[in-house]
């Protein structure tokens, strides 16, 4: 337990301390006086105040946080003391205003990149070269053989053979144009997947799958990117799933849900594979993770960074901002809205852990 909380709690704070750091760099970059850097949520442990800024650690390590000067109404004691510290954040012109802003997710990438990168480079890549084949499967009437390395379904190029099972997973019995190499050889095939009575589900007919590759330095950076691109499109597909109500609430997960997750896996993966190999499990986590905060931080939606950006943007075509008053009623409903649907999954997190 004990374990899984400090895991959780370097992990969590690995992702968000990142984010706001693309503020707060961004921000000084632009001349934006930074009021406050937390780490955590709730009351101060411990804190201290450097070039006008206060860098504080609080008790719960559920978030972050990044106050400028003028932002929202916060506003720095003695503002005009000494302008050498910035300026206030509303002073500063729209587009560093925009960059500022989207520092955070961007930061969020940059961080999920470099780990993916540390990733591949420890575990190489998993290539989507075609396995077994059930017998009478709709791979095999569709033409795909043992060895054939599936480069696109539709139209997703495919780099690893678990985006062929994810894409598997997630098929409702719609046709699959498959793109494949055979010998070198360029093939397409439309692929009809088959329901099971049983799983309640529809399958390609492919059992198994994947040929290992051990990354050069080049391949690295590569395949790198590619684990990054594959975490965009799961989170992609399952926002996509959650607003067309394909998921339930038991499959969306807050803060206890991650550290369960989290924990989960390290004792599943050390136990199977060894400490190295938990480890690597840790740091696609933080690959996952990194690239949700980034992209959810990045939807139109008040209070989040993707709701501000939607404001600077109407900025630019009126030529003026909108009311800061109204601009801040907006983002405080939101935030009421989010602060409810936190404490709706935390609690449901916490049942699912009761059962």
């Amino acid at each position: 337990m004990i374990r899984t909380i400090i895991l959780f709690i370097i992990i969590f704070g690995l992702v968000v301390i990142s984010h706001e750091l693309g503020h707060f760099l961004i921000g000084r970059k632009n001349g934006i006086r930074v009021v406050e850097f937390s780490v955590g949520m709730g009351p101060t442990l411990f804190s201290f105040t450097k070039n006008g800024t206060k860098y504080s650690l609080k008790l719960l390590p559920l978030g972050g946080a990044c106050m400028f000067d003028g932002e929202d109404g916060v506003e720095q004691e003695g503002r005009s003391a000494d302008a050498s510290e910035g300026i206030a954040f509303t002073d500063a012109g729209v587009w560093a205003r925009i960059a500022t802003v989207f520092a955070g997710p961007f930061f969020n990438f940059i961080l999920a990149f470099v780990v993916a990168v540390i990733l591949t480079a420890f575990s190489g890549a998993d290539l989507p070269v075609v396995g077994n084949l059930t017998e009478g499967s709709a791979a095999g009437a569709a033409g795909l053989q043992t060895g054939d390395v599936i480069t696109k379904i539709g139209r997703e190029p495919i780099h690893f053979y678990r985006e062929v099972m994810l894409i598997s997973s997630l098929n409702q019995g719609e046709d699959m144009e498959i793109t494949y190499e055979r010998g070198g050889e360029r093939r397409v095939t439309t692929l009809s997947p088959r329901y099971s009575e049983d799983d309640k589900r529809y399958y390609m007919g492919i059992t198994s799958g994947g040929e290992y590759l051990k990354c050069n330095p080049l391949q690295v950076f590569q395949y790198g990117f590619y684990e990054v691109e594959y975490w965009v499109k799961i989170t992609y597909k399952s926002l996509r799933m959650l607003v067309m109500g394909q998921v339930s609430k038991d499959d969306v997960s807050g803060p206890v849900g991650i550290a369960q997750l989290v924990g989960e896996s390290y004792d599943q993966a050390e136990k199977n594979y060894g400490t190295s190999y938990a480890i690597l499990a840790m740091l696609e986590i933080v690959v996952l993770l990194s690239v949700n905060l980034g992209i959810m931080n990045l939807l139109p939606i008040p209070a989040l960074d993707g709701g501000r950006l939607v404001f600077m943007l109407v900025e630019v075509v009126r030529g003026k901002p909108v009311p800061p008053e109204k601009e801040g009623m907006v983002h405080f409903a939101g935030l009421v809205v989010l602060m409810v649907l936190m404490v709706f999954i935390m609690y449901n997190d916490i049942m699912r852990l009761m059962r």
